[in-house]
């Protein structure tokens, strides 16, 4: 059976591990099938995980210059523009790829509307939609998607929220739809990550984290505006917070102009975010959307205390508990749970939500993933 991934991205997110894991999922658990696994590689965007993808695996190059390096990616609409860019450039490789290798599924996640596109030109190839995070239908989304639906042998949701947004908004018959959860864990690896300790200037502090994209929709400004309302009435605490994106300048502003800049760090991209994780006292989840939060299922699995918007689709599917989650975009009403958390909520309430939270994510491991992608593979 030949299988095909197609994620192009240009930024450190998320969907990148899941893809990863997807595929040497079928490599690691398969030995049995005979699975032919490739990762399509764009732009270049797949040169630098070579190391993390199985050998078996087939990284196809579309093309031979790295284009990652080049493009535009440090806005919103620099973005906009990479992504018209890597369109028209993949066109015709595409098709061509598709058409000689005639793999049996093609799996698509992020940029998926050229691959949908291409399906007008090709009747073998099953195409298997990822929904890789909460969609915005808009007018123009809605009508492609509608008019190729009949092309797209399954959509994939990563949560039920999001299977019941879809399967309401009727663009895709409901035999297409299904929920599978993403490959977020993978045991192995943090067993081995969740080790590391922190640097030795944190060690000793309580530590707040925030993870994810400097993004609008990561919604940081919250998490620093919140923080600069405890830091007196808290002053053990510290503020982390990892990651990149196009917003980080404007955060180390904000975080200088309300002179916490001793206490609030913006650290960049972590590869292993455990190791902060494991030695923090609080994740929060600001996000503004999420579905359901590839940190947030990290958090969890690392006993961290999780306080989270509950913010459309993911989070109170994990989290079912109002005392840990706060309004979305509710400055107040985020202080007001973590203030009652630290002073009125026992250490046995605190920990038996840990372990709800901790047997509900056990459905994002590898292994997981793999059993429930097997069955849409027939």
């Amino acid at each position: 059976m030949k299988i095909h991934y197609w994620s192009p991205f240009f930024s450190k997110i998320a969907t990148i591990q899941a893809v990863v894991r997807s595929a040497n999922s079928l490599i690691e658990y398969g030995k049995n099938i005979n699975y032919e696994v490739s990762i399509i590689n764009a732009i270049g965007e797949w040169d630098e995980y070579k190391d993390v993808i199985n050998k078996k695996i087939n990284i196809i190059n579309l093309n031979k210059l790295n284009f990652l390096k080049i493009i535009p990616k440090d806005s919103y609409l620099k973005s906009r523009f990479s992504y018209i860019f890597i369109f028209f450039l993949s066109f015709f490789k595409l098709k061509r790829l598709i058409q000689n290798d005639k793999p049996d599924y093609l799996i698509i996640h992020l940029i998926t509307s050229l691959p949908i596109f291409l399906s007008i030109f090709q009747q073998k190839t099953k195409i298997i939609l990822r929904i890789s995070g909460l969609p915005k239908i808009n007018f123009i989304r809605k009508i492609f998607w509608k008019l190729f639906s009949k092309k797209i042998y399954k959509v994939t949701c990563p949560t039920k929220a999001t299977y019941d947004y879809l399967k309401e908004s009727k663009i895709f018959s409901e035999d297409k739809l299904l929920i599978l959860k993403d490959p977020i864990i993978d045991m192995k690896k943090f067993s081995i990550f969740s080790k590391s300790k922190v640097d030795e200037k944190f060690s000793n502090k309580k530590i707040i984290t925030g993870i994810g994209r400097l993004t609008k929709q990561k919604n940081f400004e919250l998490l620093i505006r919140f923080f600069k309302n405890i830091e007196k009435d808290f002053p053990e605490f510290i503020l982390i917070i990892l990651g990149e994106g196009e917003e980080k300048e404007k955060l180390q502003k904000l975080i200088n102009s309300l002179s916490i800049q001793k206490k609030a760090f913006l650290l960049g991209y972590e590869k292993n975010v455990y190791k902060f994780l494991t030695n923090s006292k609080y994740f929060i989840l600001t996000s503004l959307w999420e579905d359901p939060g590839f940190v947030l299922i990290e958090a969890a699995i690392s006993n961290s205390t999780i306080i989270s918007s509950n913010c459309p689709n993911g989070p109170y599917e994990i989290i079912k508990n109002d005392n840990f989650l706060f309004s979305n975009n509710d400055k107040n009403d985020l202080l007001q749970k973590f203030i009652n958390l630290e002073k009125n909520t026992s250490e046995n309430s605190i920990f038996s939500q840990k372990k709800d939270v901790k047997k509900r994510v056990k459905d994002f491991t590898k292994f997981n993933h793999y059993k429930n992608l097997i069955k849409i593979l027939i």
